[in-house]
């Protein structure tokens, strides 16, 4: 059944072709977007894979593609400006055409690059979902779907939003905040008894209006919601706060960076004093090795680790009971962190760090009820932030 469906793309590519040569024009006008690259240009990238693709078929040669490797760290480089950014002479994966182990992937990879053809060609958008729900037998599963996006985005070194590929956004935001959705939706993060989902579209978000003072990113749902019920960014001081629920999907992170780069004021990260709660910090602050073919667009060099600190652990007495011993795996991450490259530029990161190596335990921002209810929210804070003099 594979093999009828990597036919079928195959008749696909070919009347693909037929529209190549007929030198169809497209008119669709290059607008000023974040990453100036026009329609126009898009589609020609793609023109220039699949006609590689023709050529080497009318040649009785085998296809194949070639995809920058998106895993390892040896094709990222360190630019504290930027944060973790592919490195131009990047090693790539090959993805053939005749071989048993690759050839499901190099027909997904291509079902979808007509797809994207078509939405960039149209003006039109679609979710991930709806690329996934086109062609269920072919792709497997989502997840399947959202890493040949990304593995895309990266070979044609085009932003994934550039390519009318939205993704459903599991971030929350509140605060003092209004914009415009690029339909004129208008949008009102003020109400302290529910947040707003962050926007799939990013990149149509205009008018933005906003006193806040500084936006706090709280890595977990539970702790965004607390400061949510203590109607937080109202009682302290005008503010954002924003979670991406865990790890961040990279509409949260489009969000962050845009506030920042619209507002111009301190991002702030409330992250579990853990190895987990740091890395996800650090994906804010200096991106992943996965997605660093886009780390000018979603990485915010300026975020500060607020809190919880493993030293707050010890100045503020939480109780032994409230506190977590480290696993092997927790271990593992930590000295992990500790050897990339940008901690050299954070040696009050690096005691934090080395602090919980040698106290050997963990806690999580919800320890800090041990103290007090209210604690959190009420005392904490905001005398870290009045301290550090933002408020």
């Amino acid at each position: 059944m594979m093999g009828s469906r990597v036919a079928e793309l195959f008749s696909e590519i070919d009347k693909f072709r037929a529209q190549l040569l007929q030198n169809v024009e497209v008119m669709t006008e290059c607008q000023h977007v974040e990453t100036e690259i026009c329609h126009k240009e898009i589609l020609t990238r793609i023109e220039n894979v699949i006609l590689g693709v023709v050529t080497s078929l009318s040649k009785d040669e085998a296809p194949v593609l070639a995809l920058p490797n998106r895993s390892s760290w040896a094709n990222v480089s360190f630019d504290s400006a930027i944060g973790l950014q592919m490195s131009s002479g990047s090693s790539v994966t090959s993805i053939r055409s005749d071989c048993a182990s690759s050839v499901t992937k190099f027909a997904r990879i291509l079902k979808i690059l007509l797809v994207i053809y078509r939405l960039v060609q149209s003006s039109s958008y679609a979710t991930k979902r709806d690329i996934y729900y086109n062609n269920t037998q072919l792709f497997g599963s989502q997840k399947t779907v959202d890493g040949i996006v990304d593995d895309i985005s990266s070979m044609l070194k085009v932003p994934r939003r550039s390519l009318h590929v939205l993704a459903t956004s599991k971030g929350l935001i509140s605060g003092d905040l209004c914009y415009l959705e690029e339909d004129g939706t208008r949008i009102d993060c003020h109400s302290s008894s529910a947040a707003v989902a962050v926007s799939s579209n990013i990149g149509g978000i205009r008018n933005i209006v906003s006193s806040a003072k500084f936006v706090l990113i709280v890595e977990k749902d539970a702790t965004f919601q607390r400061l949510l019920d203590d109607d937080f960014c109202a009682k302290l001081c005008p503010c954002i706060i924003i979670t991406g629920k865990g790890v961040p999907d990279v509409n949260s992170r489009l969000m962050v960076r845009k506030l920042w780069d619209t507002l111009h004021i301190p991002i702030f990260a409330l992250v579990d004093a853990d190895p987990h709660g740091i890395e996800i910090m650090c994906i804010y602050k200096y991106g992943s090795v996965a997605m660093s073919f886009e780390a000018h667009s979603l990485t915010v060099p300026s975020v500060m680790w607020l809190g919880l600190l493993p030293s707050d652990l010890q100045r503020l007495r939480v109780p032994d009971a409230a506190l977590i011993p480290l696993t092997k795996r927790d271990k593992s991450k930590l000295d992990s962190l500790l050897k990339r490259p940008y901690l050299a530029s954070q040696p009050d990161w690096q005691k934090e760090m080395e602090l919980m190596q040698q106290s050997k335990v963990k806690a999580e921002i919800q320890s800090l009820a041990a103290i007090a209810p209210d604690f959190l929210t009420n005392i904490y804070l905001p005398n870290k932030l009045r301290y550090g003099g933002w408020v």
